[in-house]
């Protein structure tokens, strides 16, 4: 193995930036105009390299310590040292589950495509009185295109005899994912490094890597789902977070995409500002996660998800297809909605006269079905019921069309058709009829004024708590409307202790 790496010169130096205030006395000296881009065997960068680490063990002043990284998570390193050497999803796996054999082919290539960022130290720099020795100084952009490396270095044992020659500015976890005594010789690492960069402009460039990048927005996140799908990761373990959100996203965007849907482009699947009375992506999959598409039984589940799988089998409480799934979902706001639009009742009036456009009762600003807590109330009644009446009223007697593929929105149209001739679509329409007679206005809402305990309700909704009060509301609501429904929604009531 060579004892020189090639690496590429990126110049990046603007004329405005010399009128900054450089001071080397603050660790703030002039740094170089450019910085090498090159890429370096994992195995032999762990043995070059020393990370500066923040610590109160010396009781030194923070504007004193000029070590930059937080403390070394070992348990991180462990997570990523699984995924180099299985990816992703088998990295995030129980060790129970990966146990049980029936995951193998979930192990994927673990890439690590992002830039490891070092310093290479000069000959002139110090850390805490230590230096790094002649012999094992690696002499980057003297010759070119060339990044001189310490002889012998390539050898297994090699060690500096010093201080390390180039220090960790953003990477350290990656770095110590490998061990020593790892096979890495097809394994190399992007290396961005820069030489003799002072130690606060180190700071500076961990800070603006690690804490002010602006966090993905989740619904835009969930609309990259799509791309990442592979049909196995559904199909195998649906206990794990990642199948589950996968399936709610898939649920979603049909909800989005379907001309049948009463949703059809009214969610705002990428968390835009400014887009009124539409529940994001990312409420619309949280909701989902937390009623139909949650585990079918198990600990701490005391009604299971319709879409659920039983952690015992590890097989479908119902055995529809993501196109069924998705047709339930659009006609039972179909229901829904159709019913709230026959509907006369004062607090669908109070919305119309204070909006326009479509039904304002369902999809005004005012009404609770266009906010995230409506939305996963509405979700937790159909849940609940035809969770608890699922046997009695025959949904695994519907069996999903032969001839559709079920992973087109075509498909979820042709489901659609098929389910409002099942039997059971009038229990669903009776749940529906229920549900239009409740009072689904915002506590903001025009009319509440002088009815005090409409408002106490009301407000009662608002906030974290407002999902398990509006889910209360609800079923009460329904065992009080003396339909076929009633009596699971007795049963609900019970079942989550909410009598």
């Amino acid at each position: 193995m060579t004892e020189e790496l090639v690496a590429v010169r990126v110049e990046q130096w603007l004329q405005e930036w010399g009128s900054i205030d450089f001071d080397p006395a603050a660790h703030r000296a002039e740094p170089p105009h450019h910085f090498l881009l090159t890429s370096v065997n994992a195995a032999l960068l762990r043995r070059l390299s020393g990370v500066s680490r923040r610590s109160t063990y010396d009781a030194l002043a923070r504007s004193a310590d000029i070590g930059i990284q937080r403390g070394h998570d070992k348990k991180r390193s462990a997570e990523i040292r699984e995924y180099i050497h299985h990816g992703y999803p088998w990295s995030g796996l129980s060790e129970a589950k990966r146990r049980t054999g029936r995951f193998g082919n979930l192990r994927k290539p673990g890439w690590l495509p992002t830039a490891v960022v070092v310093n290479v130290l000069t000959e002139g720099d110090t850390r805490r009185g230590n230096s790094v020795a002649a012999s094992d100084l690696v002499r980057a952009g003297e010759r070119g295109d060339r990044i001189i490396l310490p002889v012998g270095c390539n050898a297994p044992e090699w060690e500096p005899s010093a201080l390390p020659p180039i220090e960790i500015i953003d990477g350290q976890h990656r770095l110590y994912a490998f061990g020593r005594d790892d096979d890495l010789s097809g394994y190399d690492l992007p290396v961005v490094a820069f030489v003799g960069l002072d130690i606060s402009w180190q700071a500076y460039l961990f800070w603006t890597i690690n804490i002010k990048p602006k966090r993905i927005n989740p619904s835009l996140a969930f609309d990259l789902y799509p791309l990442l799908r592979t049909e196995e990761w559904l199909e195998q373990a649906e206990g794990l977070a990642v199948y589950r959100e996968t399936r709610a996203q898939e649920l979603v965007e049909s909800l989005w995409l379907s001309l049948k849907s009463p949703w059809y482009q009214r969610i705002n699947m990428l968390g835009e500002t400014g887009l009124q009375a539409m529940v994001t992506q990312a409420a619309w999959i949280r909701s989902l996660m937390a009623t139909l598409v949650k585990a079918g039984e198990g600990q701490r589940v005391s009604i299971g998800g319709l879409f659920g799988a039983s952690h015992r089998t590890n097989e479908d409480i119902l055995p529809w297809t993501r196109a069924q799934q998705a047709a339930f979902l659009i006609t039972v706001g179909n229901y829904l909605r159709n019913a709230i639009e026959d509907s006369d009742e004062p607090w669908a009036r109070d919305l119309r006269e204070s909006d326009g456009g479509l039904d304002p009762a369902f999809y005004g600003s005012n009404s609770l079905l266009t906010t995230d807590q409506g939305i996963r109330g509405f979700l937790h009644i159909y849940n609940d019921l035809c969770f608890l009446a699922a046997d009695d009223i025959g949904l695994d007697g519907w069996v999903g069309s032969a001839d559709v593929d079920p992973t087109d929105i075509a498909g979820v149209d042709v489901e659609v058709s098929a389910l409002v001739g099942q039997p059971f679509a009038a229990f669903l329409q009776q749940v529906a009829t229920s549900l239009s007679s409740f009072d689904w206005r915002t506590s903001s809402a025009p009319g509440l004024e002088g009815d005090e305990l409409l408002q106490l309700r009301k407000a009662a909704l608002r906030g974290s708590g407002g999902y398990k009060e509006l889910r209360k509301q609800l079923l009460q609501h329904i065992s009080n409307s003396a339909t076929a429904a009633s009596p699971y929604a007795d049963q609900a009531l019970g079942i989550l202790g909410y009598e």
